[in-house]
């Protein structure tokens, strides 16, 4: 059977044609493959998050479907609708761009809620619904989303009940001065573009998924998660006269999130069980999007991952 880390390169190699550095990006992403989960990710315009995710679709092997979110675009652009047949005089099911096993959300905050809420049913539970008929969506089916965290004007910021269910939320940064370089050496030339291949498939992922969990969780692990998770309950709760920065704390399904992600990141790096450190890697992935700042944090310029540093700070690690 093929090692996590074997299987990383082949696609980190084939990814890498196409995209210079975002080496730590690229690993939470094939997490996100083993995890069974979905992505959204932030970053300043040109920073290659569309490449890099259509890079990923064509080196996975699978169906890609891309989605550019717009102001006017309705919910049936994304999962279909039903269309009228004048020779049977019946309606047939048009499906849409979400029956595929990747699917790129393009800037998914600059559609309405109405639109954003179409990809609900899909990522939770991997079906939607057309003309009151329930229509399963391939397997494995993933959605990877990007946004702009600086434009404001014509977005629509995501509701909580849709940021939760990502599994991660990555932070897009530039690359640094030799990675810049060198994209402006292989990719200044407007006739040099990158081909890339297929270098594994679904099925080879879904393979994959049962060595994963095999990854072995120690009972103290699975305890450091809920405590973990719970401190940042404990931080929105009314303590006395002490400030509050955070309005809400994280879902059971960031214990979920940290738990599977878990186990695919030791699978990936070569380990068998899950240690603190690895959660502690993963904590500010996970956390920053299920968190909800006050008032008083913005103000103070507090930001989610500074609240998940202080949480992973004062935590105490298990020492078995």
């Amino acid at each position: 059977m093929l090692t996590g880390s074997a299987w990383s390169q082949k696609l980190g190699a084939e990814i890498g044609k196409a995209v210079i550095g975002q080496d730590a990006v690229i690993e939470r992403l094939l997490v996100a493959l083993l995890a069974n989960g979905h992505v959204l990710l932030e970053g300043m315009p040109g920073l290659a998050k569309t490449l890099l995710v259509k890079s990923l679709g064509t080196a996975l092997g699978v169906q890609f479907e891309r989605i550019q979110f717009t102001p006017d675009l309705l919910p049936s652009d994304v999962v279909g609708t039903m269309i009228f047949q004048p020779k049977s005089g019946e309606f047939t099911a048009h499906r849409g761009p979400i029956f595929a096993n990747l699917l790129l959300a393009d800037e998914i905050n600059r559609a309405p809620a109405k639109v954003q809420s179409a990809l609900l049913e899909g990522m939770q539970e991997r079906q939607v619904t057309i003309g009151g008929q329930t229509h399963p969506l391939p397997r494995p089916f993933f959605v990877m989303a990007t946004q702009n965290p600086i434009e404001q004007e014509g977005t629509y910021p995501l509701p909580e009940a849709q940021t939760d269910r990502f599994l991660f939320k990555l932070l897009v940064e530039y690359p640094s001065a030799e990675e810049e370089s060198a994209m402006m050496l292989r990719w200044g030339q407007v006739t040099k573009q990158p081909e890339l291949a297929a270098v594994s498939s679904g099925e080879e992922l879904l393979a994959l998924r049962a060595e994963v969990d095999r990854i072995h969780i120690s009972a103290a692990a699975q305890g450091y998660i809920l405590a973990l998770v719970r401190a940042t309950r404990a931080l929105a709760e009314k303590n006395g006269g002490a400030k509050r920065y955070l309005t809400f704390g994280a879902s059971p399904r960031a214990s979920l999130a940290l738990y599977q992600s878990g186990r695919a990141l030791a699978w990936l790096r070569g380990q068998d069980y899950l240690s603190p450190e690895l959660v502690q890697e993963l904590a500010p992935d996970v956390l920053r999007h299920r968190i909800g700042l006050t008032y008083e944090a913005e103000a103070e310029e507090i930001t989610p991952d500074k609240i998940v540093a202080q949480v992973v700070e004062r935590t105490a690690v298990p020492t078995a």
